[in-house]
């Protein structure tokens, strides 16, 4: 396909995602109540705990309007996940030869559940993150936490997570087009094994290592998983080519 051809398909595809992200904001709207109960109740679980007034605070007199628009978006990109990760998709999948864009519902039946539980991770995470950053407030004392700050912060770490844990299928789709080799993916697995590691690290800032090692194992396991099912497939072609 000609570089133009692939621009206006990168433009429709966006376009798609746009307005797919339109309605799921449009349905995240609604639910911002009990979603802006559940990212505070860390908060209040750690002031209830250590007897200390420790609470969110809306600053501006727009911020409480500025962050409903921005859980709204956030709740859009979870609802509306399938739908880009299916455009994401059809834009790569042309790369492939005929017989291969049948696995489109593979890649959906797994790229979604394993975004769902990356940001299912993080939310097990995020609470013992609260708990970290505020146990240096003395007690029977106040902390007004910014709540944009605050709500940046567990935006970051959930979609991190989703997409840390989408990232081995992205690996599998990279073997299958034959853009990366699966040996390569095997050379490099000492550095990948590093980059998870510290990517749990950055992601948990727990003094335990429990909870580093919770994210980046599943990380690891994703990531062989990934090289097996890349070099079986390859195997297989070899096998139907001979």
């Amino acid at each position: 396909m000609p570089l133009r051809d692939h621009l206006k398909e990168l433009r429709r595809r966006v376009t798609l995602i746009v307005i797919g992200l339109a309605i799921g904001t449009i349905a995240g709207w609604f639910f911002f109540t009990p979603a802006f109960e559940a990212l505070q109740e860390p908060v209040l679980a750690v002031a209830s705990e250590r007897g200390s007034t420790i609470t969110l605070n809306f600053s501006g007199l727009a911020t409480a309007l500025d962050m409903r628009i921005k859980v709204a978006l956030f709740l859009g990109l979870l609802i509306s996940s399938p739908w880009w990760l299916y455009q994401v998709w059809a834009f790569v999948s042309p790369g492939l030869k005929r017989h291969e864009r049948r696995y489109t519902v593979g890649f959906l039946a797994a790229a979604i559940p394993l975004f769902g539980a990356g940001v299912a991770l993080g939310w097990v995470v995020f609470p013992n993150a609260v708990r970290l950053l505020t146990e240096f407030v003395p007690d029977q004392s106040t902390s007004l936490l910014d709540a944009q700050l605050y709500l940046d912060f567990a935006m970051r770490v959930f979609l991190a997570f989703g997409i840390a844990f989408v990232f081995p299928v992205v690996m599998v789709l990279l073997t299958w087009g034959g853009a990366v080799r699966t040996r390569t993916w095997l050379k490099g697995w000492r550095w990948a094994v590093v980059v998870m590691f510290t990517f749990g690290a950055v992601m948990t800032p727990t003094p335990d290592v429990i909870t580093m090692f919770a994210l980046a194992i599943p990380m690891c396991a994703l990531y062989f998983g990934a090289i097996g099912i890349g070099a079986l497939r390859k195997r297989n072609q070899g096998e139907k080519a001979s």
